[in-house]
């Protein structure tokens, strides 16, 4: 089984640590900070046990590309106000520089390197963007639940180079809320799905469509429903594979006498990068 943080000797540690740090962003200013604040309870024990910290993330999707926009900055920014401490800031994740920033960190400190998908590499889970990555620190700590199913080179990848691993806090109570689901599911339970993709939350429908009184449908997934209910979806997000799949899901749904609720409301636009006119 994965190890906990908690369970190893963190004095004299330089950590890699993989968080999701991917807020929302007006302009250079922060519109939700949650996914900062539940970092913290990790980043706090290992700075108390006498680590050093190299922070990775990703912001947004820049596909590659070195975007001002999708700089890590204005977060490296917000966390050492709510850290109360300096942070070090490399403008590349893997440059040279950057690697002896981390080298050389003292323990208390904390290094966070600029904005991981700034490098296609990261997303085809590149063998050597993997390998630049792990020499930031000696010990892999992975707390960025909302990515962990991503096979990326910052959290699959890279755990290839190191002897030591774990997950943190973050991962560690969403393990644990998941087991209490799945072996002993308080009722009524309601499952919720969001997301873009129906092909991706498959597993998840197949095995609670028989458990859950309700399963609640939204995010862009639930245009590929519509489409099987044969409404007109116009240019919307649409997984076109998966229309059967879904069809069969709503058939499913009603003979078990289950509740699949569908949003009953979208708001239109001619285009995603404009404001809504409908």
């Amino acid at each position: 089984m994965i190890r906990s943080v908690k369970s190893f000797d963190l004095r004299g540690q330089t950590i890699l640590m993989r968080l999701d740090l991917n807020v929302p962003l007006s302009g250079e200013i922060i519109q939700d900070d949650f996914r900062i604040k539940a970092s913290l309870p990790t980043i706090n024990h290992c700075l108390n046990e006498g680590a050093s910290i190299v922070i990775m993330s990703h912001l947004g999707r820049p596909g590659g590309n070195n975007a001002k926009q999708y700089s890590l900055v204005p977060v490296g920014e917000a966390l050492a106000s709510m850290l109360e401490i300096p942070i070090k800031f490399s403008e590349d994740c893997i440059s040279q520089d950057s690697i002896d920033t981390s080298l050389s960190l003292k323990p208390g400190e904390v290094h966070l390197l600029e904005n991981l998908r700034f490098y296609i590499e990261e997303e085809e889970n590149n063998v050597e963007f993997a390998n630049r990555l792990s020499r930031h620190g000696r010990l892999y700590i992975n707390d960025a639940f909302g990515t962990a199913h991503r096979e990326h080179a910052s959290n699959s990848g890279v755990v290839n180079n190191f002897k030591n691993y774990g997950i943190g806090f973050l991962i560690e109570k969403e393990i644990k809320y998941l087991k209490e689901i799945i072996n002993k599911p308080q009722r009524p339970l309601v499952l919720l799905l969001g997301g873009a993709k129906v092909s991706t939350k498959i597993g998840l429908i197949n095995r609670y469509i028989h458990q859950a009184e309700k399963i609640i449908i939204g995010g862009g997934m639930a245009f590929t429903f519509f489409k099987a209910m044969e409404y007109n979806i116009g240019k919307s997000l649409l997984e076109s594979s998966m229309v059967e799949k879904a069809r069969s899901i709503i058939d499913l749904a009603r003979r078990s006498g289950k509740d699949l609720i569908l949003p009953v409301d979208v708001i239109c636009s001619e285009s995603i990068d404009h404001s809504p006119v409908h």
